[in-house]
């Protein structure tokens, strides 16, 4: 067994596949593992898995997913978590509420965030020009000064600035550079900012580097002493921790034309780091829905004012109300600041998806109801089937 060489591991790997359906692992009730959880009655636990197995089963064999875990939030509880599948289909690892996946961009909501406490702390206004707040040699290019880039620009795609990513294997010699270095020469606009939405991860390595010019503080410390620490997130972190990278989840990628089959891929860093390569687990991002759902409170801590929360939930331009990012809910969709913001059946509905080389996330939350789904999975570019599994929990809920 030892022996055997990658073709042979991606063939065990559709083997194990055909048994992967059937070997679903619902907790049925929150695990007293993570803060912010609490058992719930047998019979509301029975009910959620009753509904929720088959489609997170669908989900997963239609989106061809070999892994996936699931926390629902109400109000200030995580009220149910559940997982499925194999997080390492070699050693055939069964994966757990508390197994570790990239989060991908439902990250740019937590950036977001961090930037807007310290728009609250006066620094800047939201329709600020971005080019007078910056120093060390940046300045964002081809800005027609009539019409130039602000920070609600940066924070709905809206900027015009590229897309841009800088992938690198975890394991290569290269590292991505400084956030300065990265960003110098690169923030040229493709267009004129606020004239379409341009999805942008430079513009959120942006914001890190922002965050880091207001607050004095590297953005990875800023991040963990004003976002993850007050939201009990102890499991999400730039790096893994040691005991992390023992719960990690390998990512896959499915074998074109060869269903049930998938490959290993490599674990990535990213020039563009601060708009996704974070690390966590389902109950941690079940915690950062907890305050979004409760209005910018986690569990009587508050992360942001009521009248931010208010801002950063309504859809900031009506002109570019749509299907968003993939055809996400309906026409009533839109960006808020960094959430996409719904309307469905007269709730208001926030969510953002993650996708990062073989890792797909989901977030969604009801405003109205305090509810609020968290699911990370193992698998490659799987949003349209999150998007449905979403919808579905929020119904359950």
């Amino acid at each position: 067994m030892m022996n055997s060489g990658p073709k042979e591991r991606i063939m065990r790997g559709s083997k194990i596949l055909s048994t992967l359906m059937t070997m679903a692992i619902m907790t049925g009730s929150a695990s007293s593992v993570a803060a912010g959880q609490e058992d719930i009655a047998p019979a509301e636990a029975q009910r959620l898995s009753r509904l929720l197995a088959p489609e997170i089963q669908r989900a997963m064999t239609e989106g061809r997913i070999p892994s996936c875990a699931i926390a629902l939030v109400r109000g200030d509880k995580i009220v149910w978590t559940g997982a499925c599948g194999f997080a390492n289909l070699w050693a055939k690892t069964p994966a757990r509420p508390e197994t570790v996946y990239l989060i991908g961009s439902t990250f740019k909501t937590m950036a977001m965030t961090g930037l807007l406490q310290l728009m609250e702390q006066g620094k800047f206004k939201l329709d600020d020009r971005v080019n007078d707040y910056l120093a060390d040699g940046l300045k964002i290019e081809s800005e027609n000064k009539r019409y130039p880039v602000t920070f609600r620009h940066l924070l709905t795609h809206t900027s015009g600035l590229p897309t841009d990513f800088g992938r690198h294997a975890v394991w290569e010699d290269l590292a991505p550079p400084s956030l300065t270095d990265y960003l110098r020469g690169r923030l040229r606009l493709a267009r004129r900012p606020g004239t379409r939405v341009l999805y942008s991860n430079i513009a959120f390595t942006l914001v890190a580097h922002l965050i880091e010019r207001f607050s004095g503080m590297p953005f990875k410390e800023y991040m963990r002493k004003n976002i993850f620490a007050p939201v009990e997130m102890r499991d999400t972190a730039f790096e893994p921790r040691a005991d992390m990278a023992e719960r990690l989840a390998i990512p896959y990628m499915p074998v074109r034309r060869r269903g049930g089959v998938f490959r290993p891929v490599d674990w990535v860093k990213a020039d563009a780091w601060p708009a996704g390569v974070v690390y966590g687990t389902a109950i941690d991002q079940a915690h950062w829905l907890m305050a979004a759902v409760n209005g910018g409170v986690y569990k009587g801590r508050r992360i942001l004012s009521p009248s931010t929360f208010q801002e950063m939930t309504k859809r900031q331009f009506d002109r570019f109300a749509g299907p968003i990012n993939g055809g996400w809910l309906n026409e009533t969709s839109g960006y808020g600041l960094a959430w996409w913001v719904s309307t469905l059946n007269g709730d208001k509905i926030i969510a953002h998806s993650g996708s990062v080389n073989g890792y797909t996330a989901f977030l969604a939350g009801d405003l109205n109801k305090k509810t609020g789904v968290a699911i990370l999975t193992n698998g490659n570019k799987a949003h349209r089937w999150l998007y449905s599994l979403a919808l579905k929990a929020l119904e359950a809920l």
